[in-house]
């Protein structure tokens, strides 16, 4: 299969799976919960898909227990995941709500049976699933599969949650130490998708690889800090942290390197050392490269501007009256396929959050562009510097 393919087709007896959106669609998500025999766990930040709902009810309804871990919060979804949490009540699913003790509950994941565990880059959306590069691992590695699932029961029972296994990266219980050890352990190559870099220990670690002649390229975004780091921008969303190390290891996750998500949120991540999946990995990264558009860092006064950016952004974004567009657009493509099957209220949040993140980067950019044209205004010429007026 070609790098753009929506799985890794492995011989018999592989215990490790890729999938790449949005080629992959809902399919290994729908598959996964179809085949569940006895139970499922899921942890659900954002969901809008109706289909992966229907699905859970369907699986309730042939005996399976199905039991969702829904976030306490989500920035402007709340209403939603409460809907989702009555619905899901009603129709025999069991719906625990995360604790509030961390910033942030952003962890994706689902475990079948207890035997296999899909960890997720991407949210339960039609913006994450269909509109942006993203992936997600299945394996049905024993341990990590065990260490998934005593996970998720600590969260559940909102009990302290202690690391046992290397190769589950939970933020923040030892997330800095395993990605610092997995990107450490780098001696020729760290192809990095990246939704931003800013940790001043991973920035300098990169710097460090980088001198010692490690191939670190970075498709995302980096802060002033990271602007040494070759970095470059996906023309189509992004969303999804992973690295692939010297074609053999690949870290694939929701945590950024980012003091926030390292340390003061739920993120989870899963590291496999499968040298087919780092190739697959590597083929579609090579084709989103050669795509990509060299991030134009900004200079030492950015993140000054990105203060008043992320304001402007924020009352753009509040003011835009999106819905009734977005429910126009979803109708026609309703009439035109009666499979398809979305939530308008759903979907108007998801956009609403892209556009927020497309916004911030324009306001950013254009304040950024008026401060160094201003400034190159009022710097004095050389003659008159000289007095040479």
């Amino acid at each position: 299969m070609g790098s753009g393919g929506a799985a890794v087709c492995l011989s018999k007896g592989r215990n490790v799976k890729l999938f790449v959106q949005p080629e992959a669609g809902l399919e290994p998500i729908l598959a996964a919960i179809r085949k569940a025999k006895k139970c499922i766990q899921i942890l659900i930040f954002r969901l809008d898909r109706t289909e992966i709902e229907k699905a859970l009810v369907e699986a309730v309804e042939r005996g399976v227990a199905v039991q969702v871990l829904v976030a306490n919060t989500n920035r402007g979804g709340d209403k939603i995941l409460r809907r989702f949490e009555m619905r899901s009540l009603e129709r025999g699913i069991t719906v625990t709500r995360t604790a509030d003790d961390l910033v942030r509950y952003h962890g994706k994941m689902l475990i079948i049976d207890e035997k296999e565990l899909l960890l997720l880059a991407f949210n339960f959306t039609h913006l994450d699933i269909s509109l942006s590069r993203s992936f997600a691992i299945s394996t049905t590695n024993k341990a990590l599969v065990a260490e998934a699932v005593r996970l998720f029961e600590c969260d559940s029972k909102r009990t302290p949650y202690t690391a046992e296994n290397k190769n589950l990266v939970v933020s923040p219980a030892n997330a800095r130490e395993q990605l610092t050890a997995f990107i450490r352990g780098a001696k020729k190559q760290l192809l990095m998708y990246e939704m931003k870099i800013s940790d001043n220990d991973f920035v300098k670690l990169l710097n460090e690889k980088i001198s010692q002649g490690v191939d670190v390229r970075v498709i995302g975004s980096t802060s002033n800090k990271g602007g040494t780091l070759p970095t470059r921008k996906l023309p189509m969303r992004l969303h999804t942290r992973g690295i692939i190390r010297d074609g053999r290891s690949v870290f694939l996750g929701s945590q950024s390197l980012r003091k926030l998500e390292l340390e003061a949120r739920r993120e989870i991540g899963i590291i496999v050392h499968d040298q087919k999946i780092a190739k697959q990995m590597i083929g579609v990264f090579d084709k989103d490269w050669s795509g990509a558009t060299p991030e134009q860092q900004p200079a030492e006064m950015g993140d000054l501007i990105n203060v008043p950016a992320k304001k402007v952004a924020k009352k753009v974004v509040k003011e835009l009256n999106i819905g009734p567009a977005i429910e126009q657009v979803l109708d026609r493509v309703m009439e035109k396929n009666d499979d398809v099957q979305l939530e308008s209220k759903e979907v108007v949040e998801g956009v609403r959050e892209a556009v927020h993140e497309e916004v911030h980067a324009a306001v950013k950019e254009a304040l950024h562009q008026l401060v160094t044209a201003a400034a190159a205004e009022e710097k004095p010429t050389e003659g008159t510097k000289n007095g040479n007026r």
